[in-house]
């Protein structure tokens, strides 16, 4: 399995393969909008915004499996988001990222990547950065900042 085997749902209930995104550079993310975390909106469109020319995508994946910090429907989610971060790349279906309901893609992702960061995710904002032939590169913690990962994804450039 690669990652380009997986499908998954966007915002607006349609299913997306991500065999679209081949030979891109990928940051995917689980969010949500009530975190402490969720200034990171900013970082990423930043980096989005400066790199999504160069074959650069950011897939977000809204999940509220971690205190409830991501509630409301898909349309509400995507709304705050425009509206308070003027968020631009592309954002799907709200996911779970742990346990029994897991959507797939993560755990391929987290198999491709445990290290130290451990098997499960524990909190909202991990990051996977994946290079233009689909390999699982690295994790970053949520603390981890969007802007300190530029020089990793120009490297993958």
């Amino acid at each position: 399995m690669s990652i380009y085997d997986y499908k998954v749902i966007d915002g607006k209930g349609n299913q997306v393969s991500l065999e679209e995104y081949r030979g891109k550079v990928l940051l995917i993310v689980n969010t949500a909008t009530g975190c402490g975390f969720t200034p990171q909106y900013e970082g990423l469109q930043t980096l989005y915004e400066k790199y999504q020319w160069q074959e650069f995508e950011i897939l977000d994946f809204p999940c509220n499996q971690f205190g409830n910090q991501a509630p409301g429907t898909n349309e509400e989610i995507a709304s705050f988001c425009e509206l308070k971060y003027n968020t631009t790349f592309h954002q799907f279906a709200k996911v779970e990222v742990n346990g029994t309901n897991e959507e797939p893609v993560f755990t391929y992702l987290k198999s491709q990547s445990s290290g130290v960061l451990g098997k499960k995710i524990k909190w909202n904002f991990t990051k996977f950065l994946v290079d233009k032939d689909g390999n699982v590169v690295d994790r970053f913690a949520p603390t981890t900042t969007p802007e300190k990962l530029e020089e990793k994804i120009k490297l993958l450039l």
